[in-house]
């Protein structure tokens, strides 16, 4: 099994907060990320998907349909909207990190042909934060 990477980028907005909560206590938990005037991040997507070389191609899957699949499905979704109002996915969830990357994983999935899975995602929120999953 070989595991290929394909990197993308996107810019968008969010904040966190709990709507069931009062304003002090998202303020308490998500502290500036509870901004109601909202903040962004440059994301960095990392996307991993395993299989074995093709014989006629030596690929695992030819990474520019991969690009395509991202594009149409995730980056065309996400690039400059607001995450919590703009993107279909993320109705009814905190703008986490990890809800995000969940429901990126959720978009991706069924569009890759049976002959490679979904490996892995990783997501970057910053340079210093970033999230990793490997699905359910």
């Amino acid at each position: 099994m070989v595991h290929i990477t394909r990197i993308e980028h996107f810019n968008a907005a969010h904040k966190l907060y709990n709507p069931r909560w009062s304003k002090e206590e998202n303020e308490a938990i998500f502290g500036k990320c509870a901004n109601e005037n909202w903040h962004g991040h440059n994301f960095v997507l990392h996307v991993t998907i395993a299989g074995n070389p093709s014989i006629d191609t030596g690929f695992v899957y030819d990474v520019k349909k991969l690009s395509i699949i991202i594009k149409d499905f995730v980056i065309e979704k996400l690039d400059h909207k607001n995450l919590n109002i703009d993107v279909d996915f993320m109705t009814g969830k905190i703008c986490s990190i990890e809800n995000l990357v969940i429901g990126i994983w959720e978009q991706l999935a069924p569009q890759l042909p049976s002959s490679v899975q979904l490996y892995s995602l990783k997501l970057y929120e910053t340079p210093k934060i970033y999230v990793e999953y490997f699905g359910k």
